[in-house]
């Protein structure tokens, strides 16, 4: 998934598209203008020309301070919709899922599924400061999306409301203890049939996985998330250009993590992290048989 210079795509961009090169596009605030729709219908028209693939179009779409498209609902912070309750957290994700829907975006990089602490950056961010009244809103929010057929992900797995930091801005560890962080992953145990994708912090957390990062470790991905949780959608990176995870490399270690598909902010990363990967699986350094099964899951959601 691939970041998009300006308002349009670029030839470039669209060429990647039509090679299956990109399996899904993430919109931020500078890509948003009259054009979007256009622009969308430009980015599926190629996918389709490169042989009827489809395409992930995503934004970041949770309420009060991250809301990619301005005008457009949900019209709650996360925080207000956890003190309104489920039922309009239903409510503001099905709204929500409609205007996406109404643009052309298919996936939606909410909700936020983690419990909020004092002192954590997320603050209105997260739904609750329980993780079962987090599980409650969260659950319903994704819901609603998906109501409107638009795919909601839960992130940042294994969980962020401890972190004093954002991980797009620095390199975090959250040394909390192991019984505190498996409590705090019951929302992603009880929202998992909701949200078609699920996003692994950039976080490390020591007593699960000692200094790798989530995206990086196989024991959070395929121990906790795919084994102990059962989730079987799709797993997204965050940002593979954060501190803490980027660098040369990264793509093929959240590759053999266990991660499916891999977020780049940029054009340039994205191409870069698309080599790595092919280079890897022409030497034999990573499974084909994990690339297809990744893939397979990818095409589910396209459309």
């Amino acid at each position: 998934m691939t970041g998009m210079r300006g308002t349009w795509p670029s030839r470039t961009l669209l060429r990647r598209v039509r090679a299956g090169k990109v399996g899904g596009v993430l919109l931020f605030a500078p890509n948003v203008s009259e054009r979007l729709p256009g622009a969308v219908r430009a980015l599926r028209r190629a996918a389709k020309r490169g042989g009827g693939r489809g395409l992930i179009i995503a934004i970041d779409q949770e309420g009060g301070s991250v809301r990619r498209l301005g005008a457009s609902p949900p019209t709650l912070s996360a925080e207000q919709m956890g003190t309104a309750g489920a039922k309009t957290a239903f409510a503001q994700g099905r709204a929500t899922g409609k205007a996406l829907r109404a643009t052309g975006i298919n996936a939606n990089l909410a909700p936020v599924a983690d419990t909020h602490r004092a002192g954590g950056f997320l603050a209105e961010r997260s739904f609750a400061r329980s993780a079962g009244a987090v599980a409650k809103v969260a659950c319903a929010f994704a819901g609603g999306l998906r109501k409107a057929r638009v795919h909601a992900t839960l992130k940042h797995f294994p969980g962020l409301g401890q972190a004093r930091r954002n991980t797009d801005d620095f390199h975090v560890s959250l040394d909390v203890a192991r019984g505190r962080l498996l409590e705090e992953i019951e929302p992603y145990r009880r929202c998992a049939k909701q949200a078609a994708m699920v996003m692994l912090s950039n976080a490390a957390y020591p007593t699960l996985a000692g200094s790798l990062p989530a995206a990086f470790s196989p024991a959070i991905i395929r121990g906790l998330l795919r084994e102990r949780i059962g989730f079987r959608g799709v797993t997204i990176s965050d940002a593979l250009s954060a501190p803490g995870v980027a660098g040369p490399g990264a793509a093929l270690r959240a590759s053999r993590a266990g991660v499916d598909m891999l977020l780049y902010t940029g054009e340039r990363l994205s191409r870069r992290g698309y080599r790595e990967l092919l280079a890897a699986l022409r030497a034999g350094r990573l499974s084909r048989a994990e690339v297809h099964g990744s893939a397979r899951r990818i095409r589910a959601l396209q459309e």
